[in-house]
């Protein structure tokens, strides 16, 4: 548990092997515990998505703007990416 922040107990899911693995860690004291790994592992990857939401910011500015209609459809295309919540997923 982290000090000084205000935490929340959830349930997640993860596959066996996964979690094992996480367990080893544990035993190894390679990672402080299975939350406090947890913990970790989301923190890096809401930085990647922040660090890739401004490199892509910064990519669009550079080439003219947003994606339009026909480009997101076509790099839909290309990534093999289906469609969510009823528009392209790109």
């Amino acid at each position: 548990m982290v000090i000084g922040m205000a935490t929340k107990k959830v349930t997640i899911t993860l596959d066996q092997e996964q979690l094992d693995r996480v367990r080893a860690l544990v035993d190894a004291g390679t990672a402080p515990s299975v939350s406090g790994f947890v913990q970790h592992a989301v923190a890096v990857a809401l930085d990647d998505v922040a660090g890739w939401g401004a490199l892509l910011a910064e990519a669009l500015r550079e080439t003219g703007g947003a994606l339009s209609d026909d480009e997101r459809t076509w790099a839909d295309g290309v990534l093999g990416v289906t469609k969510r919540h009823g528009r392209p997923a790109a």
